[in-house]
């Protein structure tokens, strides 16, 4: 185990996380501060070394500061719907209930001669569940619930690693040549850069 890895064990850091704390070890000793050989080494951007650069600098060198931070909103939406526009809200749904929000929105200000906002509306429904079909509107609900739970993985957070066969480049593109169409599949290994190409009819 490397310098680096030790230290993010005890900080209980995950492995992209870790992998930060190597680039900033590597870049003060092997690399003796060299940026270019660091993102070199690591086979990422000089853009990408600088901005954590940056974050770890200006914390001090405090190697917390090389983990994910939360992507929230700062300021989050309160619910700013009154009593009596909630209730007006509800009525009409119930009277309209495959009315999206749009046209609830303007039978609301024609009924009530007050403007109210498609996000007002959208959280009446949201909060007292009030679906045409409620056994569909429960199944996205649970479908969503599994989704934030099992978020999905990015290419953005996967760790490149030197070795052949290990990542590949791919594009296609298609061509029309004679009154004939036909599909151009290119693969580059990021590794080695060894190339591929071939057509196909279909």
């Amino acid at each position: 185990m490397s310098i680096g890895e030790g230290v993010a064990d005890l900080l209980g850091l995950k492995a992209h996380e870790r992998l930060r704390v190597e680039w900033m070890v590597f870049y003060y000793t092997m690399a003796k501060e060299n940026a270019t050989l660091t993102a070199q080494h690591f086979s990422i951007s000089r853009k990408t070394l600088y901005k954590w650069f940056k974050r770890f600098k200006d914390s001090k060198y405090d190697v917390h500061s090389l983990a994910d931070q939360s992507k929230a909103p700062c300021h989050k939406r309160k619910w700013e719907v009154t009593l009596i526009q909630e209730e007006r809200i509800r009525r009409l749904r119930k009277r309209y209930p495959y009315y999206g929000k749009k046209k609830l929105m303007v039978l609301y200000e024609k009924e009530y001669s007050e403007g109210i906002s498609t996000w007002k509306i959208e959280r009446v429904i949201r909060r007292h569940k009030l679906y045409p079909d409620q056994k569909k509107a429960e199944k996205a609900a649970r479908k969503r619930a599994r989704a934030r739970q099992k978020p999905k993985k990015r290419i953005t957070q996967l760790v490149k690693e030197g070795r052949p066969c290990f990542l590949f480049q791919l594009d296609t593109i298609v061509i029309y040549w004679n009154n004939l169409k036909r599909y151009i599949l290119t693969a580059v290994d990021h590794a080695t850069k060894l190339g591929y190409a071939r057509m196909y009819k279909k």
